[in-house]
């Protein structure tokens, strides 16, 4: 329950509503792309508010109240924002990011599968985020304000990631192969539990190789080299278990084809979001705008706050069958969300369809380059054409904006804007040693023509 708020903070509180206000009405327009000053006024405008609470605030005090809960929803907001204008190397960029990786490791750790190899994309991208944090702090490009909170929300992922090694680390030499693949087979089942259809023929070899693992073991235990038992059983045993659980719960799916009745909605509601996901995943280069973003995220935060001790209840407070299957579909929507925010190029929504034509020409020259001629210069007029409409759009060698700002991205557009100039000069080249050497072969032909006059007498003949 939320704590109440005191009677100082209610100005702040409606300054913050309304600024979510308009963050929101700004998300919602797409007549036109966003500009870089209007993102900026409302993170100074955000900054104005941090800023006052900080003064009516203890430091040392953990504050959950409504305006806590609003202030995370404008600071979401904003760093999507970043995002979309390219700002991705800026503070305010990294909040979405933390916050995304936070949910995604809670997850993990509460299901308590993974691995190093899972663990290490985390570590490394927290070391990213901590650079850019550092060298905005110490260039003070953001209110120390802002730095504080984005540093005490990667701390607490940085925690969560060690005690998450720290778990693995007990694990001895000879149980690290197993635990491995149980890990793998965990997710196996769990990936075809949220599939339709029957799993009688794909779960037949899974579970072969769970009772082969189940077969090393010796009144419960697994045995290292000379018989000794090393540590760490419970963690290997008990992630077994789980798996031979799902196992049998997919069984009694694949009887009844469904989850549970009074889970069909939360099914259909997960299935739809993980299905709408996976299509930004494949499209994002040409229709996301990283703000559309956060009602995916509010969505599954609704739908992760239904669970009681983890699981989901029904209205009688039963926790019916399927837990698994919704519990998988809600942990790879959270992963599709973290994979756009980290594939979130530094180039602004206003270049990106220049990005995204530049990459296409770009793509098309390595395919005529890679398999070659014959060509002709009309075969090449298509791509003149386009790179020649792009260099028209530049202003003293620069992309300008609607507003006459310079959006962000101009290094990496016109470096793609240099290579296909480069590819589409070898394919000239290509083309007129081409050339040459046919007008080569023909002056041949006609000298052995002339040298060899009875040749071509007989040949008359």
């Amino acid at each position: 329950m939320a704590a109440p708020i005191p009677q100082e903070e209610f100005p702040i509180l409606e300054a913050v509503i309304n600024i979510r206000n308009r963050l929101t009405a700004l998300k919602k327009d797409r007549a036109e792309f966003i500009k870089p000053s209007d993102v900026n006024n409302l993170y100074q405008a955000v900054v104005k508010q941090v800023t006052k609470l900080n003064d009516v605030r203890d430091d040392n005090t953990t504050y959950n109240n409504r305006l806590d809960t609003t202030l995370a929803d404008v600071f979401s907001l904003l760093s999507l924002f970043y995002l979309t204008i390219g700002k991705t190397r800026d503070t305010p960029a990294i909040y979405c990011q933390i916050a995304s990786m936070r949910q995604i490791l809670n997850h993990m750790n509460e299901s308590a599968v993974y691995n190093e190899s899972d663990l290490a994309p985390f570590s490394r991208r927290l070391v990213e985020l901590r650079q850019i944090i550092q060298h905005d702090s110490e260039n003070e490009m953001h209110p120390q304000a802002l730095i504080k909170l984005l540093e005490r929300q990667l701390h607490e992922c940085e925690i969560l990631v060690k005690q998450m090694q720290d778990s693995l680390a007990i694990l001895s030499d000879e149980l690290m192969p197993i635990h491995q693949c149980l890990v793998s087979l965990r997710r196996q089942l769990v990936a075809l539990a949220a599939k339709e259809g029957s799993h009688k023929a794909d779960l037949k070899p899974i579970m072969e190789e769970l009772r082969k693992i189940d077969s090393t073991r010796v009144d419960g235990k697994f045995l290292g080299p000379g018989g000794v038992i090393p540590p760490s059983q419970v963690i290997c045993s008990s992630l077994l278990e789980e798996c031979f659980d799902i196992c049998q719960e997919m069984k009694a799916q694949d009887e009844s084809k469904h989850v549970a009745s009074s889970l069909k909605p939360l099914y259909d509601r997960l299935s739809e979001l993980r299905a709408e996901l996976e299509s930004l995943v494949l499209t994002h280069r040409w229709t996301l705008r990283e703000t559309d973003l956060f009602n995916y995220s509010l969505s599954l935060q609704e739908i992760d706050r239904m669970r009681v001790d983890g699981k989901f209840v029904d209205s009688d407070g039963i926790k019916p069958p399927g837990q698994f299957v919704l519990l998988y579909l809600l942990r790879r929507c959270y992963g599709l969300i973290y994979r756009l925010l980290s594939s979130s190029e530094p180039v602004s929504e206003e270049l990106m369809p220049i990005a995204n034509k530049l990459s296409t020409v770009k793509k098309c020259l390595n395919e005529v380059l890679k398999y070659g001629g014959p060509f002709d210069p009309r075969d090449l007029y298509p791509y003149q054409l386009a790179l020649y409409q792009i260099d028209n759009m530049r202003q003293d060698g620069r992309f300008v904006g609607a507003d006459g700002t310079i959006p962000e991205g101009q290094a990496i557009v016109l470096a793609h804007l240099n290579e296909c100039h480069e590819l589409l000069g070898m394919l000239r080249e290509a083309m007129d040693s081409g050339e040459a050497e046919e007008d080569a072969d023909e002056e041949v032909e006609t000298v052995d023509g002339e040298d060899n006059p009875q040749a071509t007498g007989d040949q008359e003949g």
